[in-house]
């Protein structure tokens, strides 16, 4: 709506959702895709991008690469830092590393819309998850709470 897009738009959204405890966001975010669908998903977009797989711990990053697909996940990893990179190849045995940096390498040139879409992929296998209840996506500053 107009008031969102003058107060910094979606951007501002996600920063103070990113803040938020998820149940918290939970609520925000379902509220938003009621009275204004194509924001959620916007903001849902944004949320959580490829390159926040590094706040995951090892085990999270184990699962979700254990459901994806290679050849998605080495054109994801084309143009992402060293340090995305270096947090997936340590959750993968030394062979499926190996096989993981040579695919990239044989891969050549990709359009970043193909890597974009690679990463998409992924993202949506963790939101997957974590919807599960299988991973927990760690928010900054946010402590867990054991009921």
């Amino acid at each position: 709506n107009q008031e969102m897009s003058q107060a910094g738009g979606p951007k501002a959204l996600v920063d103070l959702l990113n803040r938020v405890d998820r149940s918290t966001e939970r609520m925000i975010m379902e509220s938003l895709a009621e009275s204004n669908p194509e924001l959620a998903e916007q903001v849902k977009n944004m949320m959580f991008v490829f390159e926040d797989i590094v706040q995951l711990d090892d085990r999270a990053v184990q699962q979700v690469l254990r459901e994806v697909d290679m050849k998605d996940l080495a054109t994801a990893l084309k143009s992402v830092k060293e340090d995305v990179q270096q947090k997936v190849f340590k959750n993968l045995s030394e062979r499926a590393a190996a096989m993981l940096k040579e695919d990239m390498e044989f891969m050549g040139p990709v359009r970043l819309k193909v890597v974009e879409e690679a990463q998409q992929k992924i993202v949506a296998v963790i939101r997957r998850l974590e919807a599960a209840g299988e991973i927990t996506i760690g928010r900054d500053g946010e402590e867990d709470v054991l009921v």
